[in-house]
């Protein structure tokens, strides 16, 4: 069985623009800022095996909050229960992370993560817990690890958002830099081209998107990466899909509020 929070945030790749100390950066004006939730079927070949949903909320302080949320579906929950969520605490100008959380929990794997920026500090801190048992709260391992950064880079979520608002041209190349996990990764987005799709919320013109480190495939051991976007000012992602050694599992749009 494979773990569902592995499509999602390997699907939500990180990009930001790399440049020392504390950002001053515009507002971000993106149609979606002011409150979007996404909804996806998550599939493995012919098999629906979950649902996933990212959702944008405004709050106070010129900041927004984006969630998301995976689950297996019934027959799969009965087996092996998942239940993921991702939190993420951006300010409106940039996109620029204060807080990434993390939670997983996946038949008898629960694990819970943090990730605080520190950009005046150029630091990313880090803290990784794993369970043996969420009722005891019985830690199996926990770390605390310091990552060094340059001021803007960006977790997995807002880095996914903040690519919705470039201009994504044919046959052009991105070069950023993100954080995730207990590394700091230099990445590249190539946009292949445009393709018009079938999906549940009608015909729509896409530009696909592939994340990647310089020089190889961002999961490389994994397989490709692609996103499909909307060719349209919302850039919504109407299809994602993750090449694995027995096919590949994609999220396809369902509904869109």
């Amino acid at each position: 069985m494979f773990r569902i929070y592995r499509l999602i945030p390997a699907l939500l790749f990180a990009l930001s623009f790399a440049c020392a100390g504390e950002p001053n950066l515009p507002e971000i004006q993106a149609p979606w800022m002011k409150g979007e939730k996404l909804t996806f079927s998550l599939s493995w070949g012919f098999v629906t095996a979950g649902y996933a949903t990212l959702e944008v909320k405004p709050i106070a302080d010129g900041k927004t909050e984006f969630l998301t949320f995976a689950t297996g579906n019934k027959t799969i929950n009965k087996i092996y229960p998942v239940a993921d969520t991702i939190y993420t605490r951006v300010r409106n100008k940039g996109l620029m992370t204060e807080v990434f959380r993390k939670h997983l929990h996946e038949g008898s794997y629960h694990n819970t993560s943090v990730i605080r920026f520190d950009r005046k500090g150029e630091k990313a801190w880090l803290s990784d817990t794993v369970f043996t048992d969420m009722k005891t709260r019985k830690v199996k391992r926990s770390a605390d690890t310091a990552v060094a950064i340059q001021g803007m880079e960006h977790s997995i979520m807002s880095a996914f958002y903040l690519v919705r608002t470039l201009p994504l041209k044919v046959g052009e190349t991105s070069r950023f830099s993100a954080v995730s996990g207990k590394k700091r990764y230099e990445l590249k987005v190539v946009v292949h081209g445009k393709e018009t799709l079938k999906t549940d919320i009608g015909t729509v013109n896409t530009l696909k998107v592939e994340p990647m480190l310089d020089g190889d495939g961002i999961f490389n051991s994994k397989g490709r990466i692609f996103i499909w976007f909307t060719d349209d000012e919302r850039r919504v992602p109407v299809l994602m899909e993750c090449e694995i050694a027995l096919g590949s599992i994609k999220a396809s749009l369902k509904k869109m509020e």
